[in-house]
């Protein structure tokens, strides 16, 4: 740890002295990104996000909570990001073999009891979905199509914040989806077409710009 640590000092920080004090004083990054606990899924190696770039939010299964779920220290970071640092785009970045996703499937009649379920519950509707639309797949591609069922879940529940949707609504805010395939590094990325999407109780996402990566 030392020695990455020194490495980086040396190779990085020195030779970009004036960025990081500038950093130092204040941040002013155009992303948030939502991703992953999971140690293969690192957004920064992935994307290439330096210093200052993105403030960075990792959870279980990479889930956005609705409002009306209550206060975590995901949603505060949301209102931190938005109403604070104004980001630009918030990335919700998903990715295959997700335990947390496959927590979420294997549930018993949405009856959540770790603390690992309780979280993941909070993509219930992007299971029971998924359980309605894929009856003749495998567990497992049932699990790859929840990973991301969940992230447009998620994009939909940004969208339950007011502060969020205000700015979405004037152009100010982009939404964004990703899925990382690590199985064979292909990169999935499209954008939330917010005047073509439905919100509420029959809440319908539509999407734009989708682009893949290999």
């Amino acid at each position: 740890m030392k020695q990455r640590f020194l490495h980086f000092k040396q190779c990085k920080y020195l030779k970009e002295a004036g960025h990081f004090q500038t950093l130092a004083k204040m941040q002013s990054p155009k992303f948030m990104v939502i991703a992953c606990v999971d140690s293969r899924v690192c957004p920064s190696n992935i994307l290439g996000f330096q210093p200052g770039e993105a403030f960075m939010v990792r959870n279980v299964a990479n889930l956005v909570p609705a409002l009306e779920n209550g206060p975590t220290d995901t949603n505060a970071a949301l209102e931190f990001a938005v109403n604070i640092l104004e980001v630009e785009n918030i990335f919700v970045i998903g990715h295959s073999s997700c335990a947390g996703i496959q927590a979420l499937m294997t549930m018993q009649d949405g009856k959540s009891r770790s603390l690992v379920e309780k979280w993941v519950s909070n993509a219930e509707l992007a299971m029971i979905r998924t359980k309605a639309d894929t009856t003749h797949l495998s567990f497992d591609q049932q699990c790859g199509h929840c990973e991301k069922e969940s992230i447009s879940n998620s994009l939909l529940n940004l969208l339950t914040y007011p502060w969020i949707e205000h700015r979405a609504r004037k152009g100010l805010l982009s939404i964004h989806g990703g899925y990382y395939d690590f199985s064979n590094c292909t990169f999935e990325k499209w954008t939330l077409d917010f005047e073509g999407s439905s919100f509420g109780q029959n809440s319908r996402l539509s999407v734009k710009d989708k682009t893949f990566w290999c």
